[in-house]
């Protein structure tokens, strides 16, 4: 990809992680202090047998190609600290993809340029003439980020000492065709016609380019694929190789990786590939893309000239449905017939609802077309804020003074604020005179400001909170955090927003305990501030107001399918499952409470269905379906034909905020990738190194468990395991794994649901989550039993946890950020009963050792 992108990626990346750590209602803990003199990867959420820099900020692998008996290993890095900025490329080499050597920098950023995504190649015939036949040059073509006008374009660098000291070329760039949008070049050498072969992206075309070559030098343009698949992000990081399916050497397919962010598989960003045949010049797909929705009864499909029995508020939906796009708007697409609900009448600062009558649930499936703004519905909000909580009031900050409240630095001042302070965007949402505003003299005031003690003797603690969006886990942090016995066990933030709404922490296991309320300001940047208002213990969670664009299903009321567009004027299939609510009575309602950006919804052909309609995000192919799988491109020249990848694992949504140090980010384990006919189709399959063998220690295994409604210990525990676990499906609804878990009911869940027939990943009780309102949650992938067997294998690292379901056919990666305390394993079942009959769980040492 080439890190962040750009000069627009490097604002798309501020604003991520300005969205990132959004939360209004956290649940996690605070991550322990590292000790000063805490020795290298040893550290707390360290990973173990993932590689990781020793320190600062590292994304996408590069450069990925094997020489003279080494796997170099090349990533985006920034030398100068643990965020993303002045991107070069780090180096590691290894022998066997498993143990790691970390080398000097590579190749660095200067005063024009950084140095983002691209590959390696061994010059073997030095065509380029960078070496010489005895002692061909290792060339890289990465994507040079110039600074200066944000335009990006291919560029060479060469090494004659196995890379461990890089030439740029002088004649760089190699490849300009003008854009700021033109990156990640994978170069290989294509035998057939002994020419170099470049596959790059146009990200925002939604394309991949093919070049060719026969001096790596001087390239002459081939074709160009896409749009395809899924396109509701940039497509990044291409890569192009074959291989051959079910092993057949005379059956090979093309596989055509491009990585996309956001609006993959999992909602954020993910690694997605095409099957299909390249001739040398074009790539053909095997999927042509056309689909056939299943057949149903129409509900609403918006032909008639009003919206019939369907209720309007707001002007955002206009007097009845659009013929297509509306003033100010861009082309509509993908809508049937006429006529659609469309919100974007008076532009995006317009706002409504349009909701549908009850009617009683019948049938399995609603399938839909979805539009518009990707701003999803968040559970605790509701369409108007909610009413003040009733109950016991911890600080109103009326009266002029803050009681008995304690304060540092100079944020606070010495009384509460009355509203808006000098130089600051308007301020609204508190209650009554006083608040609390840390914006006294500006985004650099800094300091703190600590409640009395108090016990928690209700249900939730209730507060108004705005400012800026910088969470506890970062290293300026503008949060409200809760403290039993001195630790941090509740934490939020404001949304970069002046208005203050509501947040509510669930405190019901806490109940009984001694308590503080610190509101900490550590940020002296943008949105350093924070806006906080009427603390109070209420048995009643507060709503505060949606700012979502969605179309919601709604049973007694409250909100249980919800899905959002993907910031496109493309609209696509979408279903929800109504299997849970038959016979209950429901409506429909499309929500606009968006002002800003993307600030509309759209929707049309509700139809009651006996399957469910499939989106071209769920209808393409997924080399991983989990949050943390990115970036992921293969090594060149590995022996004996072998096909390795690595990932980037990270979620882009929220990779500027995890709560590491003095590290940040890791990269997958490397998987070999074969061909397999699953279905009738060839699909990717990967398995973990097999060298990975090399780090297991002690094996535990365990045969002939029967788990019925309930949770059992295994005897194995710890917090770097590879887990192999075989299980005999019985009736059981849900079964699997629960891995690192400890007191509080830490726990993340991996599992095989029967009835979706999909395994998944459940982290939202793994730990640390706060810091991102798209961290916690549940990734499923579709798998489907072998002679009435699930098998799991679970490599669990510090924090993360790798999982292949049956041989490799479907694949989950997520970070998670447990407890160190919490490293137990457990089998369960729910609602039936499931018998597993072998697992054997293996210590994994570090790839250091």
């Amino acid at each position: 990809m080439s890190s962040v992108r750009g000069a627009r990626h490097a604002r798309a990346w501020l604003i991520a992680a300005s969205l990132a750590a959004c939360a209004l209602a956290a649940t996690s803990l605070t991550p322990p202090a590292a000790a000063a003199d805490t020795p290298p990867y040893t550290e707390t959420y360290r990973p173990q047998f993932h590689f990781t820099p020793e320190k600062n900020w590292m994304n996408d692998p590069n450069g990925l190609v094997y020489y003279q008996g080494e796997y170099h290993l090349f990533y985006q890095y920034n030398p100068n600290g643990s965020s993303w900025g002045d991107m070069s490329w780090g180096h590691a080499v290894s022998t066997d993809l498993v143990h790691w050597k970390q080398l000097p920098l590579a190749l660095s950023h200067d005063d024009k340029e950084m140095v983002f995504s691209g590959s390696a190649v061994v010059d073997r015939n030095n065509t380029s003439g960078f070496g010489t036949p005895g002692n061909p040059p290792m060339v890289a073509a990465y994507t040079s980020a110039y600074k200066s006008g944000g335009k990006q374009a291919q560029s060479l660098a060469y090494s004659t000492d196995r890379g461990r000291t890089w030439t740029k070329y002088q004649g760089n760039p190699v490849l300009d065709i003008g854009s700021t949008e033109f990156r990640d070049p994978k170069v290989q050498w294509y035998a057939p016609t002994k020419s170099w072969l470049m596959t790059v992206a146009l990200p925002t075309e939604h394309k991949v380019r093919f070049y060719t070559s026969k001096n790596l030098k001087d390239w002459k343009l081939l074709s160009d694929f896409g749009p395809a698949g899924a396109t509701g992000g940039v497509w990044e990081c291409p890569d192009l190789f074959p291989l051959a399916v079910d092993g057949t050497p005379g059956k090979v397919k093309w596989v055509l990786v491009t990585n996309v962010n956001p609006g993959a598989v999992a909602g954020g960003s993910g690694t997605q590939y095409f099957t299909g045949d390249f001739d040398g010049t074009r790539f053909t797909p095997d999927d042509d893309g056309s689909y056939t929705p299943p057949s149903g009864t129409p509900v609403q499909d918006f032909e008639g000239a009003g919206f019939g029995d369907w209720s309007a508020t707001g002007t955002a939906f206009g007097a009845g449905p659009a013929s297509g796009a509306v003033d100010g708007q861009q082309t509509v697409t993908g809508f049937d017939g006429k006529g659609l609900a469309n919100s974007f009448h008076g532009g995006d600062p317009s706002t409504g609802t349009l909701t549908s009558p009850g009617f009683t649930v019948s049938t399995p499936y609603l399938n839909f077309k979805v539009g518009g703004g990707r701003h999803p519905h968040r559970p605790g909000t509701s369409v108007d804020r909610g009413p003040t909580p009733e109950g016991t009031l911890v600080a109103d900050f009326e009266g002029g003074t803050y009681g008995g409240w304690t304060a540092t630095g100079d944020a606070f001042g010495t009384a509460p604020a009355t509203g808006t302070l000098p130089d600051q965007q308007q301020v609204s949402g508190w209650l009554g005179d006083g608040l609390v505003n840390t914006y006294l003299g500006g985004d650099t005031a800094t300091g703190t400001l600590t409640s009395p003690e108090f016990t928690l003797d209700k249900d939730y603690l209730d507060f108004l909170v705005g400012g800026g969006n910088h969470p506890a886990t970062s290293a300026n942090r503008t949060a409200v955090e809760l403290l039993v016995d001195g630790r941090t066990v509740r934490t939020t933030t404001g949304r970069d927003a002046e208005a203050l709404d509501w947040a509510s922490w669930d405190v019901r296991d806490l109940r009984g305990k001694r308590a503080r309320v610190r509101i900490t300001d550590d940020n002296t940047g943008r949105w350093g501030h924070l806006n906080v208002d009427h603390l109070v213990l209420s048995d009643t969670r507060a709503q505060g107001p949606t700012d979502e664009t969605a179309v919601n299903l709604l049973v007694d009321g409250q909100v249980v399918r919800s899905v959002t567009g993907s910031d496109s004027e493309a609209m696509d299939w979408a279903s929800f499952d109504l299997r849970p609510y038959q016979g209950r009575t429901a409506r429909i309602q499309l929500v606009d409470r968006n002002t800003g950006g993307w600030g509309h919804i759209m929707a049309d052909s509700f139809t009651a269905a006996q399957a469910p309609a499939r989106s071209a995000v769920d209808r393409a192919s997924w080399v991983d379906y989990g949050k943390d799988h990115y970036a992921a491109v293969t090594w060149n020249d590995a022996p004996d034909g072998q096909r390795y990848m690595i990932g980037w694992m990270a979620g882009l949504d929220y990779a500027g905020t995890t709560p590491t140090t003095p590290w940040r980010s890791a990269q997958t384990v490397p998987r070999r990738l074969t061909l397999r006919t699953v279905d009738g189709r060839a699909r990717l399959i990967s398995e973990p190194v097999p060298a990975l063998s090399t780090l297991w220690r002690q094996p535990t295994t365990t045969t002939g468990l029967t788990v019925t409604s309930t949770s059992r210990s295994l005897a194995a525990k710890g917090k770097a395991l590879d887990i192999d676990a075989t299980f005999s499906v019985r009736d059981a609804t849900r079964f699997g794994l629960k891995v690192r878990t400890g007191s509080g009911g830490e726990e993340t869940v991996v599992g095989y649901d029967r009835t979706t027939g999909e395994m998944y990943v459940d982290r939202t009780r793994s730990g640390l989550t706060d810091f991102s309102p798209s961290f916690p949650g549940v990734q499923r992938a579709p798998l489907k039993p072998r002679d009435g067997k699930i098998r799991l294998r679970i490599l669990i690292d510090w924090s993360s946890v790798e999982v292949y379901g049956g041989d490799g056919e479907a694949t989950i990666t997520d970070l998670v950020f447990p407890d160190p305390a919490s490293d137990g394993v457990q089998a369960f079942a729910e609602e039936g009963s499931v018998k597993l009959d072998r697992v054997t769980v293996r210590q994994m040492g570090s790839y250091r050792q």
